[in-house]
């Protein structure tokens, strides 16, 4: 099994930022991409941002150069660098991991999600 732990939301004002960062653990032989999705209420789950092991990124319009996603592999870490935020930011922010587990089972895990509020 493998969990994900999402840490770093809030309440921010609108322009400040917020780093989120969610780490993995458990049967881990190898994370391939990850990534944050987010959840307003009364509407889908969305993507925000993705990262693939080497490193390329792809972002959500809405976020593209206000947000950075990055991964530390030594760490099973992904992060989310969000900068000049916006109150149609606030959402349930969730990360995903594509992993293979140390029995070869390849399977996409999400975390429980972290509050991010952008509010005067």
């Amino acid at each position: 099994q493998v969990q994900l732990v999402e840490s770093g939301g809030g309440l921010v004002q609108p322009g400040g930022s917020l780093r989120l960062s969610c780490a993995a653990s458990g049967s881990i032989r190898t994370i391939y991409d990850m990534g944050w999705h987010r959840q307003a209420p009364g509407k889908q789950r969305e993507l925000v941002a993705t990262i693939t092991r080497g490193g390329s990124t792809n972002y959500a319009d809405s976020v593209k150069g206000r947000f950075t996603i990055s991964r530390d592999n030594a760490k099973n870490t992904v992060y989310l660098q969000m900068n000049s935020l916006k109150p149609e930011d606030t959402a349930v922010y969730y990360c995903n991991a594509d992993v293979l587990s140390w029995n070869y089972y390849r399977i996409e895990y999400w975390g429980q999600g972290t509050q991010v509020t952008v509010s005067s």
